[in-house]
């Protein structure tokens, strides 16, 4: 156990460190934030690693805690490694020599302590206020539900949206403007940057790709190899690369094996799935109503953000119609269940609300007189499977509608569409 002098020069600076946190910009999901808040549920703040969680604490104890009522504890410090659930209430008996009493907790990376569940919930239920973040789906999910069933609210934070990175770039958005010449020449300059870099918000500001290969690198070791205790450290790293060179295209657990030195596709499906777990990537599946299908049908796989894609992937052919996919999917997955379609064509993306298919999405980089059949082929069939008379083409920078048997389909630049 830390010693006592010891831990309180940790608690001190941590919360010096928390109050010396730049704002940032004001994140798009901070106003839901704080409708939650108000609740008196534990507020669990989950997303992957460097995505923005930490900046969202300091918006909120500036906003709501006038930078003084609060305790913030950040258990990704390594000089807390050792500290064990039981042990809380030294933290706490600390925390209020040091501050006074408050009633409201701040922890950062609260998976790294084992069985934090027990004192999140015996403190919530003495009227404390818990805002939480952490790296890992599951085990949040998987602990936080043991004890907190019902008393907490889970947000999912990812790296900067296209009008975050706008912002963040000190571009006013005028969405009256966007028919304006000038203003869509700068639009599209800010969007082929974004394209390529994403929108993680320290890689933005300072544009060192050491900041993308050290969290990918915290990803697979801290989150992964050591939680998991990972022996195939090489084969693991193999697998990943592979995935994230071929993003969008189909693969099964088994077809892998031809690829990568992993004998056992049931290890292939668990590194993935830890892998999924840490929000870096997403698995998509083949649309179908049976469930069973769903699992055993190939998959495909999206990159939270496309600034890892051009880090982390080895094709040497430079194909920007991928990275337009893949941004596209992660916008969609923000507010629907997202499948792809296949029948005698495919079709990019159907998304599902209430398992009801609502949109049918083909993305390609231009419309062409080479591909324009294929890509409407694949979109109308799975329009008439799913009887919807709207269908969405997103290009990089093509703008038409077409009417084909009394069925529209809207063609427009990706820019255009993330920004309505």
């Amino acid at each position: 156990m830390i010693m006592k002098d010891k831990l309180k020069q940790t608690l001190i600076e941590q919360r010096e460190t928390i109050l010396q946190k730049q704002i940032g910009i004001e994140r798009t999901i901070l106003k839901y934030i704080e409708k939650k808040a108000k609740l008196p549920h534990v507020v669990v703040l989950t997303g992957l690693r460097r995505s923005g969680k930490s900046t969202l604490l300091r918006q909120l104890i500036k906003k709501q805690y006038n930078d003084k009522d609060f305790y913030y504890v950040n258990f990704e410090d390594e000089r807390l490694f050792n500290f064990k659930a039981e042990d809380f209430n030294i933290i706490y008996e600390t925390l209020v020599e040091l501050f006074g009493e408050k009633k409201t907790f701040f922890i950062d990376e609260i998976q790294n302590i084992t069985n934090f569940e027990s004192f999140v919930r015996r403190f919530y239920d003495m009227g404390f206020k818990f805002f939480i973040t952490g790296s890992s789906a599951k085990l949040l999910s998987k602990e936080i539900g043991t004890k907190l069933t019902g008393r907490h609210v889970d947000i999912v934070v990812k790296p900067f949206s296209f009008e975050e990175f706008l912002i963040f770039r000190n571009f006013k958005l005028d969405k009256q403007a966007l028919f304006m010449t000038n203003i869509r020449v700068e639009i599209k300059k800010y969007f082929a940057e974004f394209l390529i870099s994403g929108g993680m918000p320290e890689y933005i500001q300072y544009n060192d790709t050491e900041i993308l290969t050290r969290v990918y690198g915290d990803i697979v070791i801290k989150d992964i190899v050591v939680r998991y205790k990972v022996d195939n450290v090489k084969e693991l790293k193999e697998l990943y690369q592979y995935l994230i060179t071929t993003i969008s295209q189909r693969f099964s657990y088994n077809s892998l094996k031809k690829f990568i030195k992993i004998n056992s596709a049931n290890t292939i499906k668990k590194y993935i799935d830890y892998l999924e777990e840490t929000y870096f990537v997403s698995q998509v599946s083949k649309f179908d109503y049976s469930l069973k299908r769903q699992i055993i049908n190939d998959k495909k796989i999206y990159v939270v953000d496309n600034g890892f894609i051009s880090m982390i992937s080895t094709n040497l052919t430079k194909d920007n119609g991928w990275l337009l996919e893949n941004l596209v999917f992660t916008k969609l997955k923000n507010s629907k269940e997202v499948f792809y379609f296949s029948g005698k064509s495919e079709c990019d993306f159907v998304a599902v609300e209430n398992k009801i298919v609502k949109e049918a999405v083909q993305v390609c980089w231009n419309l062409t007189q080479t591909n324009r059949e294929r890509e409407l082929n694949g979109l109308l069939e799975a329009m008439d499977k799913f009887k919807l008379k709207t269908g969405l083409i997103l290009t990089d920078d093509q703008e038409e509608e077409i009417e084909i048997n009394k069925k529209r389909i809207i063609v427009k630049p990706v820019w255009k569409w993330l920004l309505e």
